[in-house]
C-alpha cells in the first residue's frame, strides 16, 4: 500500500535534501529555536509536523491515556478477560483517570498544549513570514489545540484554559500557573473559536493533495466543531434538553456537511473498501496516516491488522476485538428491519442469513468466507466438536465464536500484499472522522431541532450505501413518521452498526447517558456452535468447505448461548458519576485552585455549567 505519511512527505517536498531522516535525526522538533521557527517556513513546518505526530489519534480513535473507547467497554466485545476492569465493575477511584496530567512532561495533555501554544506564540510574533503561509500554519495549530481540549472536556467537563506558554520557573511564576477550572461552557466556546479560526484559514483542499494527504482541511475543522457541539447538545452535557444547544449543533453540522459536499466529499461506494483508499478518499475527513516502512526513522505501522487477525501465531494476529453475540444481534435484516420485525425470518441458529450487508463486512463467523492471507475462498471454522474448538486445534481460538474483520486487508482488496508473515507492517490509515459521521451528526442535530425530514435523508443515504433494500416506501427499513425520540433512537442504532469497532460506541452511550441502562447487570453473551454427535458425515472436516452454509448449520450444528464466561468477576456496573470523571487528586494537590467534580470526594465543581 503506498503511503504519503505527512511528517515525511511534507518535509521532503519543502526541502531538497539528500535525506529526510538525517534532518529529523539532528533536529529536536519539540525544542526548535523560536527565532528559527518564526523566521523560516521550513522549520516552522517541521515543528508543526511534530505537533501532528504528538496529537493525531491512534488506530481505533484512542486518544486518552486511560485507553477508553475500545470495544471492551461496550457490548461490541465486552471485557475479554478475567482480570478486573474498574470501569465495567464500578470501581473507578479519584486517581484512576489520569489524562488531566500533573507532571512537567511534554507528552501529557497539558505538555502537548504547551508545545502548541509555544508554536502559536512564536509565529504570531513573526513579522517576516508571508501572511497566508503563517495563517495556514496557525490554523493547523488551532485545530490541534481544540482537539486536545475537546478530549479533556469530554472526560472531565470544564478544565483550565491555558492559551499562552507558561513560565513555571521560580516561586512567583509557579504560583501564577495555578489556574482554576473554566466552566464547561467557557471551554466549549474557546474550542469553537479555535476551530472557527482554523476553518477560516485552512484550504478546502491542499495543493498537491497526495503529498499533503492527512493535513487538516477546512472541512475537517468544521466537522470537529460539529462533533464538539453535538456533544454539548447531548444529554451528558445538556440533561435539560436546552434547544439553543441543539440549534448550535445543527448549524455547525450542517455547515460542515455543506462545505464538505461542495468540495466533493461523499460516501465510498463499497462499505468494505472505506479504509483502502488513501489520497483521493472522498469519505476521509480527519485522518492519521500509517506506512509499511520497516526502517527505524520512517516506520509508523498500523497495529490494527495484526491485533485483529486470529491468534494462531505471533505474526498472524492478536485475536482482539472479538464481537459478542449482543453485537451480532444488533444488526438489522437486509430490509433494514430488526430481527423479528422483518419480512425475513430470523433464527439464532441461522443468525447470518439475510442480514444487513455491513454484517458480512464486519463480523467473521463460523463458516464464513474470509479470504485472509490471499486465499480467496478461505473459510473460517470456529465450531466445537466433542467439546473442543476445531479452530487451530483448540489453541488460541475465538472465545466468543466471532472475529472483527473490519478494515482488514484480504485478497479482494486491490494491491493487498499482506500475508501471515508481514501483518505487523500494515499501513492502513485511521479515519477519526469520516463523512458518514458528518452525515449522522447532521441527522442527529436535525432531529434535535425538529427537522426530521433532514434526519431521514441522511439516515436513508447511509443505509442506501450499506446495501439495505429500499422497500416499497423507499425508507430503507426506517419507520415512517418517527417522533423526535424515535429518530434519536434510530440514529443511535445506526451509529452502532455503521461505526462498529471504530471507537465510537462507548462515547455515544456516554454522551446519551445510556451506559447503565444499556449495559449494567450483564456480562454479555457468547455463542458456542457445536457439531452434532450423530448424523455427521465421516469426512465432514474435509467436505464442509464445499457445502452450502445454511445446510451445514441446519443439518449438523446446534447453537448454545451463554454468559461471557471470561468476564467472571462481576456483572457490569457503570456508575452515574462516570459521566464526568474525577480530576486526579495529585492534580488538585499540585494546584490549590482546582475543584473536584460533583459526585466525587469533596466535589464542588458543576461540570454542567
Amino acid at each position: 500500500m503506498k503511503k504519503k505519511y505527512i511528517l515525511w512527505t511534507a518535509l521532503c517536498s519543502m526541502f531538497a535534501l539528500a535525506s529526510c531522516e538525517s534532518v529529523l535525526d539532528k533536529t529536536d522538533l519539540g525544542a526548535a529555536d523560536p527565532d528559527l521557527v518564526s523566521g523560516d517556513s521550513v522549520l516552522a513546518n517541521l515543528s508543526l509536523n511534530y505537533i501532528y505526530n504528538q496529537n493525531l489519534p491512534d488506530w481505533g480513535g484512542y486518544t486518552t491515556i486511560s485507553g477508553l473507547g475500545s470495544s471492551t467497554y461496550t457490548e461490541e466485545s465486552y471485557n475479554q478477560g478475567s482480570s478486573q476492569n474498574k470501569y465495567l465493575e464500578g470501581a473507578i477511584a479519584e486517581n484512576d483517570v489520569t489524562d488531566f496530567g500533573t507532571a512537567l512532561n511534554a507528552t501529557n495533555n497539558y505538555g502537548k498544549i504547551r508545545t502548541i501554544n509555544s508554536f502559536i506564540s512564536d509565529l504570531q510574533q513573526n513579522p517576516k513570514m508571508d501572511a497566508g503561509a503563517k495563517n495556514r500554519l496557525l490554523a493547523q495549530a488551532y485545530f490541534f489545540r481544540a482537539w486536545r481540549y475537546f478530549e479533556l472536556v469530554k472526560l472531565y467537563g470544564g478544565v483550565p484554559l491555558v492559551l499562552t506558554p507558561q513560565n513555571a520557573v521560580g516561586i512567583e511564576n509557579r504560583e501564577a500557573t495555578f489556574l482554576p477550572r473554566n466552566t464547561t461552557s467557557q471551554c466549549v466556546k474557546q474550542i469553537s473559536a479555535d476551530l472557527d479560526s482554523a476553518a477560516k484559514y485552512l484550504p478546502a483542499t491542499w495543493a498537491s493533495p497526495a503529498a499533503n494527504w492527512g493535513r487538516i482541511t477546512k472541512g475537517g475543522a468544521l466537522a470537529l466543531k460539529g462533533r464538539l457541539l453535538l456533544y454539548a447538545a447531548s444529554p451528558q452535557f445538556n440533561p435539560t434538553d436546552v434547544n439553543t444547544k441543539w440549534q448550535a449543533s445543527y448549524d455547525a453540522n450542517k455547515a460542515a456537511y455543506d462545505a464538505l459536499t461542495a468540495n466533493g466529499s461523499k460516501l465510498i461506494a463499497d462499505y468494505a473498501k472505506i479504509w483502502f483508499t488513501e489520497s483521493g478518499n472522498t469519505e476521509a475527513v480527519f485522518v492519521t496516516g500509517y506506512n509499511i516502512s520497516v526502517g527505524d526513522q520512517q516506520r509508523r505501522n498500523s497495529g490494527w491488522e495484526a491485533s485483529n487477525r486470529p491468534k494462531y501465531s505471533t505474526v498472524s494476529g492478536g485475536g482482539s476485538n472479538l464481537p459478542s453475540w449482543d453485537m451480532v444481534k444488533a444488526y438489522p435484516m437486509k430490509d433494514g428491519k430488526k430481527p423479528g420485525d422483518s419480512k425475513y425470518a430470523y433464527s439464532d441458529l441461522l443468525f447470518f442469513k439475510d442480514r444487513d450487508p455491513r454484517f458480512e463486512k464486519t463480523i467473521a463467523y463460523n463458516g464464513c468466507t474470509w479470504p485472509m492471507s490471499n486465499v480467496p475462498n478461505n473459510r473460517l471454522w470456529t465450531y466445537y466438536a466433542a467439546g473442543k474448538s476445531v479452530e487451530n486445534g483448540g489453541v488460541n481460538f475465538s472465545f466468543t465464536g466471532f472475529y472483527c474483520k473490519k478494515a482488514l486487508q484480504t485478497s479482494d482488496v486491490a494491491g493487498s500484499t499482506l500475508d501471515q508473515s508481514n501483518t505487523i507492517y500494515s499501513g492502513t490509515d485511521w479515519q477519526e472522522i469520516r463523512f458518514a459521521e458528518v452525515m449522522l451528526n447532521y441527522a442527529e442535530s436535525a432531529a434535535g431541532v425538529g427537522k426530521l425530514d433532514e434526519a431521514y435523508t441522511q439516515l436513508i443515504n447511509i443505509r442506501k450505501r450499506a446495501g439495505i433494500e429500499a422497500g416499497s416506501d423507499n425508507l430503507y427499513g426506517l419507520k415512517a413518521n418517527m417522533s423526535r425520540a424515535e429518530m434519536f433512537k434510530a440514529i443511535l442504532d445506526e451509529r452502532q452498526v455503521e461505526f462498529a469497532f471504530e471507537g465510537k460506541r462507548f462515547w455515544d452511550l456516554r454522551r446519551w447517558r445510556l451506559l447503565e441502562s444499556t449495559l449494567n447487570g450483564s456480562k454479555g453473551t457468547k455463542v458456542q456452535i457445536n457439531l452434532k454427535t450423530t448424523g455427521v458425515p465421516a469426512d465432514f472436516a474435509t467436505s464442509r468447505d464445499g457445502m452450502k452454509l445454511e445446510d451445514v448449520y441446519t443439518n449438523y450444528f446446534t447453537i448454545a448461548l451463554t454468559p461471557n464466561a471470561l468476564m467472571s468477576r462481576t456483572a457490569i456496573n457503570y456508575l452515574p458519576k462516570y459521566y464526568f470523571f474525577a480530576i486526579p487528586t495529585s492534580a488538585i494537590d499540585n494546584n490549590p485552585l482546582l475543584k473536584q467534580n460533583d459526585g466525587w470526594t469533596n466535589g464542588a465543581f458543576n461540570p454542567l455549567e
